[in-house]
């Protein structure tokens, strides 16, 4: 039974001398047989490095990659049959939408025109592409020409495919409606795929498990519903978009280990306090409600903005600095604006330290 890959301590490097920087600092990772796997992070953070590295196109400093067990060192990019997928879909503007899928085809020039064609046909089908094999590349739309470099990456059977951002060129809308047909297409392909991206719902989305990168280092693996329900750790938290209350938990006692974080009341946060432990408030779990600066939680309106349908305001919380709380339609909030402020308890987590 196949193995899939394993990278081990990788370590990734550029320049030399004082000038050396480290991108990929001592990462290991599994994705196994058909399992889709994001490494997602800021930009910056190394993710992009370690792709490269898989794929062969950066050399290791340190550590190792294997396939089935393998180790791949000294085995040439082209040697390895990985697929590769890039932000630009890197098609050939001479050949027609069948050219480009076909030239990905091995041994495509020994195989019967029918053959080619129908295997062609077979991967347009796939992508959602059905009779597009005539169309000139100039005539696709973004959308459309993505889904030709995806079936292109895809005609060679690679038995690890790696997607580099490959829908970051894209707008928002188109960006939504692709990942799930990403989803589809690699299960439905079967394929084994290491996936980088900064956007957290295109990783949700599209992969079985998702790695949190943050300068070089792979922060925390799991399972997406795993992941948001619970983070690591404060710096984990802070990336998937919780909003960390930097004070400490107060009256909480010893600080749980990242085995234990668990659900708390926000009054725990009520005092200043250090006891290595970090509150994470979900999006959404602040809101402002109707009230009087006598309140106990209060927070000073710094700017409102209007997103995905929901009127947010962004609050200097005493204590808790910088925080984003829902406002209800019902109230109108305005920079300068003192709110009282009420917390979902279930949206709040005590976390450790990074």
């Amino acid at each position: 039974m196949s193995a899939g890959l394993r990278v081990t301590d990788a370590v990734v490097t550029y320049g030399a001398g004082e000038r050396r920087t480290t991108a990929v600092a001592g990462v290991s990772l599994a994705v196994s047989p058909g399992e889709v796997v994001a490494l997602l992070g800021p930009s910056g953070c190394g993710k992009s490095s370690l792709l490269r590295a898989v794929a062969g196109l950066e050399p290791l400093a340190a550590g190792a990659v294997a396939w089935d067990d393998a180790d791949l060192a000294g085995v040439p990019v082209h040697r390895r049959s990985f697929g590769l997928m890039f932000q630009d879909g890197q098609l050939f503007p001479h050949r027609d939408v069948a050219g480009n899928v076909a030239y990905g085809l091995p041994g495509v020039r020994r195989l019967p025109a029918a053959a080619r064609a129908a295997r062609v046909d077979e991967l347009l089908d796939l992508v959602g592409l059905t009779g597009f094999g005539r169309r000139a590349v100039s005539t696709l739309s973004g959308g459309e020409a993505q889904r030709v470099a995806l079936a292109r990456s895809l005609a060679p059977s690679p038995r690890l495919l790696l997607l580099d951002e490959p829908l970051s060129a894209l707008d928002r809308a188109l960006r939504e409606s692709l990942a799930p047909l990403l989803r589809r297409v690699l299960l439905a392909a079967g394929t084994t795929a290491l996936y980088v991206t900064h956007d957290h719902d295109e990783a949700f989305t599209v992969a079985d498990r998702v790695a949190v990168m943050h300068r070089g280092r792979l922060l925390q693996v799991d399972t997406p519903a795993a992941l948001w329900a619970r983070p690591r750790d404060a710096d984990v938290a802070a990336f998937l978009g919780y909003g960390v209350v930097p004070g400490g938990a107060g009256r909480t006692g010893d600080g749980p280990s990242a085995a234990d974080a668990g659900v708390v009341d926000a009054s725990d946060a009520s005092d200043a306090g250090d006891d290595g432990v970090a509150l994470a408030l979900r999006p959404g779990a602040l809101r402002v409600v109707p009230g009087d600066a006598s309140a106990r939680r209060t927070g000073v309106v710094r700017a409102v903005r209007f997103r995905r349908g929901a009127v947010e305001a962004v609050l200097d919380v005493d204590g808790w600095g910088e925080q984003v709380a829902v406002v209800p339609a019902e109230i109108a909030v305005h920079p300068g604006d003192v709110v009282t402020l009420a917390v979902d308890p279930g949206g709040v987590l005590r976390l450790p330290r990074p």
